[in-house]
């Protein structure tokens, strides 16, 4: 189905027209997103604190960080951005933020690992209810040759509040034993409560952000469209940009929240040091990887078309592999942080132009929904990488994490470059591929 997008019919930003409050929306929804990501790299490093207190394996340390913190949220994700294809999204971002706050209280204070689980898939989805509503917004509140540098400006900033989560985690945790100590509270309860504070000042900002209107023919057309229909007419696609996108998820997350614990087992290196590098390398190789990626679709663009994005996703992945299989082999922590920033890099420059794709190839009247939908997808993969890695550590590895991750994500990679391989192919042998993109 194409829908002609008069001027007229376009909101501000899509017809050409900047304006400061959008691009100071885009700032917040960054900032906010960044917070909220922070909250992963802080249970990263706390979880061996976590698996102590509870007294649990790897395995169920993996399903913590992909089931509960990933795929579970996600799923519950869906609805909300269902929602906010028809309802006023500045309203439902306020009070994803306001719940997100909450339920990291609330999962700080359980007394097992039942309900620890259950609070932090319950926070989780906020945080993946939130993005899809973002990646929506974004086109409405940016002209459309500022959207890719929209685009990466969001992931910068949620990419810093990743690393910040790294970075910062050891001084929220000397803080939280502090102010925790008169209470009674395990360091690690008294850092997520800490945590959860942050969203007061971000609802307050939260208040004098723009919602930004939706072009009018995309509400006409959601009466018409369908996700279904979408997805039945796009399969083939679809799946090929799934099949990228979902190797690089697994092997992401295969590594990311667990590769504390495994520098800590088998180098002995203090949790504290291990977050500080860890938040470096996390932070320099996102914010490098952005404008590189930026970069590299300027130039492919006029000579790949459609083509480019799949390329750089392809050549990204395969410079990961080395990287990824290296860390079997590391011989010490400092070898093994140079590895994990080397992979970091290379797939962070993997993943920059998916949303981007996204954008050019959902309705305008179903981008909330396709981008929730993918969430949900992905997310799927998301939970496969470190419960993957805490298998193979705990049944095949003899507890050798680091070996076990590196596993995990070679084969991932390996998925990753298969798929966005054939998808470029796709995209150089449909030539007039002319998809109707959130923003047309």
């Amino acid at each position: 189905m194409r829908i002609d997008h008069t001027a007229a019919d376009r909101p501000v930003a899509a017809a050409g027209r900047a304006t400061i409050g959008g691009a100071a929306t885009v700032l917040f929804l960054g900032l906010t997103a960044g917070v909220q990501m922070s909250d992963r790299g802080v249970h990263a490093i706390i979880s061996p604190a976590v698996r102590a207190t509870f007294q649990v394996g790897d395995a169920v340390m993996g399903a913590l960080h992909g089931l509960a913190g990933i795929l579970v949220a996600s799923a519950l994700a869906v609805p909300l951005a269902k929602l906010a294809d028809r309802h006023s999204r500045k309203a439902i971002l306020l009070g994803l933020i306001f719940f997100w706050g909450m339920l990291t209280a609330l999962g700080a204070l359980a007394p097992n690992f039942a309900l620890f689980f259950v609070g932090r898939a319950a926070s989780g989805v906020t945080e993946f209810a939130m993005i899809p509503i973002v990646y929506s917004l974004i086109p409405d509140l940016v002209p459309d040759r500022w959207r890719v540098p929209a685009n990466l400006i969001f992931a910068a900033l949620m990419a810093t509040g990743a690393s910040a989560g790294f970075y910062l985690a050891g001084n929220l945790l000397d803080l939280a034993a502090r102010v925790g100590a008169a209470r009674g509270l395990d360091p690690w309860r008294a850092a997520l409560l800490l945590l959860s504070l942050s969203a007061i000042p971000l609802l307050v900002a939260g208040l004098a952000t723009v919602d930004p209107p939706r072009a009018r023919m995309a509400a006409v057309a959601a009466r018409d469209e369908s996700l279904l229909a979408f997805v039945v007419s796009q399969l083939r696609r679809i799946l090929l940009f799934l099949g990228a996108a979902g190797g690089l998820a697994v092997a992401v997350q295969a590594l990311t929240p667990m590769i504390a614990m495994a520098l800590v087992r088998r180098f002995g290196s203090d949790t504290g040091a291990v977050g500080h590098a860890l938040g470096l390398v996390t932070l320099a190789s996102s914010l490098a990887s952005l404008p590189a990626a930026g970069l590299f679709d300027r130039v492919l663009r006029d000579r790949l078309g459609e083509g480019a994005r799949p390329t750089v996703m392809a050549v990204a992945a395969a410079l990961a592999i080395p990287c990824a299989a290296g860390l079997a082999f590391a011989a010490s922590a400092g070898q093994a942080i140079g590895l994990v920033a080397a992979f970091l890099l290379t797939t962070c420059v993997a993943n920059a132009l998916i949303p981007t794709m996204l954008q050019d190839l959902a309705p305008p009247a179903l981008c909330a929904r396709c981008f929730a939908a993918y969430s949900f997808l992905i997310a799927a993969f998301c939970a496969v990488g470190p419960l993957l890695s805490g298998l193979i550590s705990q049944f095949v590895a003899h507890d050798d994490l680091l070996t076990a991750i590196a596993a995990a994500s070679v084969g991932a990679l390996l998925l990753a470059v298969v798929s966005a391989g054939l998808s470029r192919r796709m995209a150089l042998a449909d030539k007039t591929f002319n998809p109707d993109a959130c923003d047309t």
